[in-house]
């Protein structure tokens, strides 16, 4: 039988989701909760792997099971087995060819920015802080290059393990209220570092050191090492992948 998760975690205190045989990650703390409901070892595939200090609003994951539990059983149970940074959301079987990562038709990401002169408390795990003030509609205006299929070989870092650099953008909105400037994408896929590539572009047109047309210039050059810093992983959330209907899945991860 195979199950899907929902899973929404706080990655502060993680090194990532990916297993590694050193450290804390998501995937290592879900997959021993599930061990331990399904009384025999679980791994798991996820639909977007996140780094560390990347939180998320709803993961999925699939896994293959012997054992014979309720949904609600599979979400309690992972839960009280969990560390408080990590929840289950949901659990739903799905049909053996269902597949979290290759599945998933597209993927969205939020990236809060908090525009002050100070910086946060109590949201300082979950926001990036930019003490100059931004002009979001340059930002959204510059953004608006990015949409569609194209080369983003200037927004991926030198480690990225993907095989082609050709992403779909469907959206990027960049909006203000009140000291917040919130940046929100949604692409087919994305490449290693790509959101927090793009904000950190996006940071200079903002503050006005760049003009809105860099954005598209560095699309075209396609040379990371002209393009702004990479952004701070506090402010990336990723908030859910998306699925074709006939999966039955929550609405939430439903295209």
């Amino acid at each position: 039988m195979r199950i899907a998760l929902g899973i929404e975690y706080d990655g502060t205190g993680f090194l990532g989701w990916q297993r590694l045989t050193h450290g804390r990650t998501v995937q290592g703390a879900v997959e021993a909760a599930l061990s331990t409901v399904a009384a025999h070892a679980v791994e798991v595939a996820c639909a977007g792997r996140t780094d560390a200090g990347v939180h998320a609003r709803c993961q999925v994951v699939h896994f293959d099971t012997d054992a014979v539990r309720s949904e609600r059983a599979w979400t309690l149970g992972a839960n009280s087995n969990l560390p408080p940074d990590v929840t289950v959301i949901w659990a739903k079987p799905v049909a053996d060819d269902f597949h979290a990562r290759f599945g998933a038709r597209a993927r969205r990401y939020r990236y809060t920015i908090l525009n002050r002169p100070v910086r946060a408390a109590l949201d300082a795990r979950f926001v990036a802080w930019e003490r100059v003030p931004l002009d979001a509609d340059a930002m959204h205006r510059a953004a608006q290059s990015l949409i569609g299929e194209n080369d983003f070989s200037a927004f991926r870092t030198a480690q990225c393990q993907a095989n082609s650099p050709m992403r779909n953008v469907r959206e990027i909105s960049i909006a203000r209220s009140d000291d917040v400037v919130t940046v929100e994408i949604e692409a087919n896929a994305f490449l290693h570092h790509m959101v927090r590539n793009i904000v950190g572009s996006l940071l200079p047109i903002g503050r006005g050191e760049r003009p809105i047309e860099w954005l598209a210039e560095l699309l075209q050059g396609r040379d990371r090492k002209v393009a702004g810093p990479t952004a701070s992983a506090a402010g990336l959330v990723f908030l859910a992948p998306r699925y074709p209907a006939q999966w039955n899945l929550p609405a939430e991860v439903t295209l």
